[in-house]
């Protein structure tokens, strides 16, 4: 095992001189270290011929396993470290439209509060697998079966409605979503029925546009593309700067937003510091936003 480095950096640079520069070791260190390995295994390694060296078959494959292994040592290394109480990262996945549309923004206020603590965001959706993914952390909107092996901890429910620029509303759709081209998004296409069935509504669509994600539905709704569904905290900043407005108002979808973890939050102490700050964001959005 402890020749193997030397391998590794020998076959990667084809050459030994190299590999000792690499590892700070001497160019006969390194010639021994491989010769070791070549008499244990009984073959062949590299073909030496005018001071330089090739791989023989042997030689390549031992390569890929030994890539491979100290690959995964490095991974084990850094995953612990990542995930020790005392690093100075924590390492959250969260949903890109949420991401994009209300967390990212705000993490410029998280780092000025909190410069010892770097948050590493990855961006999926869905179900999560927090040690296969390497996450500490998982925000997701709770419509979906979680594992009963992780700790889900409630953030702030959803609200959704109907959302358009101001202008539009009152001019070229005269105050009637009637009048209005929906958008909708594949990731929720019942987006529309759910919200007409708990509001009541009867309105029909003049026209109807369909996109692959939400970000990209609100987006047009900014752009005077159409109307959209949009939910809380997505539309939060749209709302709040009167970029888009919500004419019929925000209700409950039903569903929650929620911190997925291993352990309850406030066992470690940098998800705790994260989490409390998520609360008071939400509730500074919620404050700020008054759902019907």
């Amino acid at each position: 095992m402890a020749a193997l480095p030397a391998f590794e950096a020998s076959a990667r640079h084809q050459s030994f001189s190299r590999a000792a520069d690499e590892l700070n070791l001497t160019h006969g260190a390194i010639s021994r270290a491989v010769a070791q390995i070549e008499e244990r295994l009984g073959v062949k390694l590299f073909v030496r011929r005018n001071r330089r060296v090739w791989l023989t078959a042997a030689g390549e494959r031992l390569l890929k396993a030994t890539t491979v292994a100290l690959d995964g040592l490095d991974q084990a290394i850094e995953d612990i470290h990542r995930h020790d109480k005392s690093s100075p990262i924590l390492t959250v996945s969260c949903e890109p439209s949420l991401a994009m549309r209300w967390l990212m923004p705000l993490l410029g206020d998280f780092r000025e509060a909190n410069p010892d603590l770097n948050i590493d965001l990855r961006l999926a959706g869905g179900p999560v697998d927090l040690l296969a993914d390497g996450c500490d952390v998982a925000i997701r909107r709770a419509d979906y079966g979680i594992s009963e092996h992780y700790i889900t901890t409630r953030l702030w429910p959803e609200y959704a409605g109907p959302v358009c620029d101001p202008e539009c509303w009152e001019t070229i759709l005269s105050r009637d979503l009637s009048n209005a081209r929906w958008l909708h998004t594949r990731t929720r296409p019942d987006a529309w029925d759910d919200w007409k069935r708990s509001s009541g509504s009867t309105a029909t669509p003049a026209s109807e546009q369909y996109f692959d994600h939400f970000f990209f539905a609100l987006q047009a709704a900014v752009n005077r593309l159409g109307t959209a569904i949009g939910p809380l905290p997505l539309v939060a900043d749209d709302l709040a700067s009167g970029r888009l407005i919500a004419p019929h108002g925000m209700a409950p979808t039903g569903y929650d937003y929620v911190l997925i973890t291993l352990d309850p939050p406030k066992r470690d102490p940098r998800v705790a510091l994260f989490f409390d700050w998520l609360m008071a964001k939400a509730a500074d959005m919620e404050h700020a936003i008054s759902p019907a």
